[in-house]
């Protein structure tokens, strides 16, 4: 009997330890324990479950959101993606809730966000193109413009827009891109950088009152490509005004309506548009035109703040022409990060 009683505590492997299989039955069996039996698990956290509802009707109909309030519906426009982060949350307190109908409900807006940008989550780039293109909001208070441009101009990119350039320091610009860029042209605030000839170079009016947005005819060795360059005005989010964006919103019907009235097939728009894809306020101009990150980029391609990026504001699309791959540039001295993408100019025959 001794001898069948040691054989009991040792034939674990003769240390008297647990086996592991029987370790995790039991700790299974704890974190269940307060579930088996109880059907008030499907009644618990009926108000957890309403949340993820909600969050999923916010994701699916955001365009409906009225603006009327603080411009409310174009700020959920703006940080849409963000509203993903709920998800896991609202995970968590099912679980600490011990609500069957809350976990549950979670598949729903996990769903939806899926549906939205799960595709952004892939890397969808490609090998092909024939024109690099970049832009970068170098911003008016930039410590180092010289540093910045290099480092934009190190990007390989053939065709260059920067916006908000301080008249002052412009002459500091041209200094640093002259070795790169053989043709350039500035018009107010908004100038752009080629490696190929520049011809009807003109302001577009974009109903500001002062030059911040410029329309070019680049000759790229695959055909002429009208390149836009635009900085549409700044956006606030004041606790009293909301989410300030008027004339925000009418300097992108003006964008829109002439790159509509645009006679050339190729079309690239380059800058700084403060607002994102998703939010309705720019219909008139991503109406009709195609972002080079959401069709062949990796990830969501924030750009600002640069600091900690939390949306892309700034903007390459394209019409006619098509993108190939889309990418973020390194951090520089402003707060924006500069982005670049490579299209491929197409012909009548494409």
């Amino acid at each position: 009997m001794a001898q069948q009683a040691y054989m009991t505590e040792t034939d674990n492997g003769g240390s008297g330890s647990e086996p592991q299989p029987t370790r995790l039955r039991r700790l299974r069996e704890r974190l269940t324990r307060g579930w088996r039996g109880d059907r008030r698990i499907w009644r618990r956290g009926l108000v957890l479950a309403a949340c993820s509802v909600l969050t999923a009707l916010v994701m699916l109909a955001h365009g409906h959101i009225p603006n009327a309030i603080g411009n409310l519906g174009s700020l959920v426009d703006t940080f849409l993606p963000w509203v993903g982060l709920l998800i896991p949350v609202l995970l968590v307190l099912g679980l600490i809730r011990k609500s069957a109908t809350a976990l549950i409900a979670t598949i729903l807006p996990a769903a939806v966000w899926l549906n939205l940008f799960g595709g952004l989550l892939t890397d969808k780039t490609a090998t092909g193109g024939d024109l690099t293109v970049a832009t970068h909001n170098v911003n008016a208070d930039n410590p180092d413009p010289s540093a910045t441009a290099r480092s934009v101009a190190a990007s390989g990119a053939d065709v260059l827009a920067l916006e908000e350039l301080k008249a002052s320091e412009v002459p500091t610009y041209e200094r640093a891109l002259e070795s790169t860029y053989e043709y350039h042209e500035v018009v107010g605030t908004v100038g752009l950088w080629s490696k190929y000839p520049l011809s009807d170079v003109k302001a577009v009016d974009i109903r500001l009152g002062w030059k911040r947005a410029m329309r070019a005819t680049v000759a790229a060795p695959a055909g002429q490509v009208a390149v836009y360059v635009a900085h549409l005005p700044s956006v606030r989010v004041k606790l009293e005004a909301g989410f300030t964006a008027r004339q925000r919103d009418k300097s992108a019907d003006a964008l829109g309506e002439a790159i509509a009235d645009e006679p050339l097939p190729n079309v690239v728009l380059l800058g700084d548009l403060n607002g994102t894809m998703n939010d309705r306020a720019l219909n008139a101009v991503t109406s009709q035109m195609r972002s080079t990150q959401g069709a062949v980029g990796s990830g969501f391609g924030f750009s600002w703040p640069a600091s900690f990026p939390m949306a892309r504001i700034d903007q390459i699309l394209v019409k006619g022409a098509e993108p190939e791959s889309s990418w973020t540039l390194p951090a520089t001295a402003s707060d924006h990060l500069p982005i670049a993408a490579r299209v491929r100019v197409t012909t009548q025959d494409d």
